[in-house]
């Protein structure tokens, strides 16, 4: 059996599980989105684990879309550049508009993933997001792209999303701004903990290393 064809029979088994006893009851159109979205999700645990993401963050219910531009994140643990990745990105996910969700973005290799000394490097932050539409969110952290120093290789930079159960309050000793203070060292759990965040909703993450537009944005810090 195919881990796939396992995959269709638990699903099977969860749907009959949840009310639907009579298996000839069930529509097959229910079948297919019930065992596509199982793979979807066991795939995203996989390459979550594989990433070795789950010591920082356990790993979300969707793979969030992430688009840097005209540059998609097609698979979990695309490599890009910080030339491509230094501008903001665009998210979307099962989201609904009535409700508030929050992104952060954060690098557990820095300086290096065999020398991660000053990680969790916090890159971004904005919480009281309605719907997917980041741009109407409540800055915590403002964005800073990957920079990974030259020589130091590929670094992992997560993406995750979490669902609020209310709306956050945001003083403005909680924000950072384009500095590198308060950035380093940080913990993504513990920063979920500090605004009440549970299990993280949806997420992605990419790898990169450097190129020769990481100088110019450490110019950028102040």
């Amino acid at each position: 059996m195919t881990i796939r064809r396992l995959i269709l029979v638990l699903c099977i088994q969860s749907v009959c599980a949840s009310g639907m006893r009579n298996i000839n009851s069930i529509n097959p159109s229910q079948i297919k989105q019930g065992a596509n979205h199982c793979w979807r999700s066991m795939s995203l645990e996989t390459a979550w684990n594989s990433g070795g993401l789950s010591e920082f963050v356990d790993s979300p219910r969707e793979q969030a879309v992430v688009r840097f531009g005209t540059n998609e994140l097609r698979r979990i643990g695309d490599v890009l550049t910080p030339t491509q990745v230094q501008n903001q990105p665009t998210l979307t996910w099962s989201s609904s508009p009535d409700r508030l969700y929050s992104v952060f973005m954060f690098d557990p290799d820095a300086p290096s993933r065999n020398n991660p000394k000053v990680a969790q490097w916090y890159h971004w932050g904005v919480v009281n997001v309605p719907g997917n539409d980041i741009r109407k969110g409540t800055v915590v952290t403002e964005y800073f792209g990957a920079a990974p120093p030259p020589g130091s290789g590929k670094h992992r930079y997560v993406i995750v999303v979490y669902e609020q159960d209310r709306r956050l309050s945001v003083t403005e000793d909680m924000q950072i701004g384009m500095t590198a203070k308060g950035r380093s060292n940080q913990d993504i759990r513990d920063i979920a903990k500090k605004f009440g965040l549970k299990a993280p909703l949806a997420g992605s993450y990419f790898e990169a290393e450097w190129d020769e537009s990481v100088p110019m944005l450490y110019n950028k810090l102040k």
